[in-house]
């Protein structure tokens, strides 16, 4: 089995666009047919250019290798340029890369991945939302704690059981935004 052929898909996300602004989906696919998915967290650059970086690493590192050796993969894909620093978008581009070989892997095997790293740990996980401020909100989320309880009520009623909240509300890099002393 070798990685015969890979594809990016760029899918954008609408306003009001939580979780980002796109998403980026890399298909891997094997010589004999199998094929494997992942995805890439890339809110550094652009989309398309988080696509072309998957595609070239992929090429140079991975069309032709047998998706099974995953540690070699990541190992020369760190390693390129002869630097070994940690490089976040080199980083969520091989991670996507990954996935998909990974995704590959428990097929080809017939069992689920957690099957090949090591066992299943929980029965299940709790999931959780983010309060965001939604269109038509009565008070910001962020600085309105009547607000802020009257979203975690709506998401409750939609089936979560926890919720995230960032009291600093919204912030840039710029921004200033800090939690008074009081």
């Amino acid at each position: 089995m070798r990685v015969a052929h890979v594809e990016t898909f760029l899918v954008g996300n609408p306003p009001p666009g939580f979780g980002g602004r796109y998403f980026v989906f890399v298909k891997v696919t094997t010589n004999d047919g199998h094929v494997g998915w992942g995805e890439a967290y890339g809110s550094t650059f652009s989309p398309s250019v988080v696509a072309t970086a998957i595609e070239d690493l992929a090429e140079h590192l991975l069309v032709g290798e047998d998706p099974h050796h995953v540690e070699r993969f990541w190992r020369r894909g760190y390693s390129r340029g002869f630097t070994q620093r940690p490089d976040v978008t080199l980083q969520g581009c091989m991670s996507a890369l990954e996935m998909a070989c990974w995704d590959i892997i428990g097929k080809a095997a017939g069992k689920p991945v957690h099957e090949l790293l090591g066992g299943r740990v929980h029965e299940s996980l709790r999931a959780y939302t983010y309060l965001y401020a939604l269109d038509g909100d009565a008070g910001n989320v962020y600085l309105d704690a009547d607000a802020a309880a009257a979203r975690a009520i709506e998401e409750v009623e939609r089936g979560f059981t926890a919720v995230k909240f960032d009291p600093a509300g919204p912030y840039t890099a710029m921004g200033g935004h800090q939690p008074t002393r009081e």
